[in-house]
């Protein structure tokens, strides 16, 4: 660990003022973080393919995460203006920049799976 990460950590004023807090901020919320990686793992997908990939969450809760996740600006909703309606969702650069810590998350749970 670098002393720039140790300092990120540790020597802080406040815990509000932490970059950590913002990240948890974001990232709070039971399914954010699945639903992230869905997205990504498909690059472009539908709500209704969405919520049949993950197959765990309601209607009403997937909506609320996806809107929570483009109110902070993590994923892109194009809403196409047709009948039926179509709208897709994909990663923001914002959301892609976030990928590598997926894949940090998913190395030390391979670690620690046994």
């Amino acid at each position: 660990m670098t002393t720039d990460e140790k300092d990120c950590l540790k020597s802080v004023e406040s815990y509000d003022k932490t970059g950590f807090n913002y990240t948890m901020s974001l990232f709070t919320g039971k399914y954010k973080l699945t639903v992230l990686y869905a997205i990504y793992r498909h690059e472009i997908i539908r709500f209704n393919e969405l919520q049949r990939y993950l197959n765990i969450l309601s209607h009403k809760t997937l909506s609320n995460t996806l809107k929570e996740l483009e109110h902070d600006d993590l994923i892109i909703k194009h809403d196409y203006k047709e009948i039926p309606p179509k709208v897709e969702y994909s990663l923001s650069d914002k959301g892609k920049s976030f990928i590598p810590i997926l894949y940090a998350m998913c190395d030390w749970g391979e670690k620690f799976i046994k």
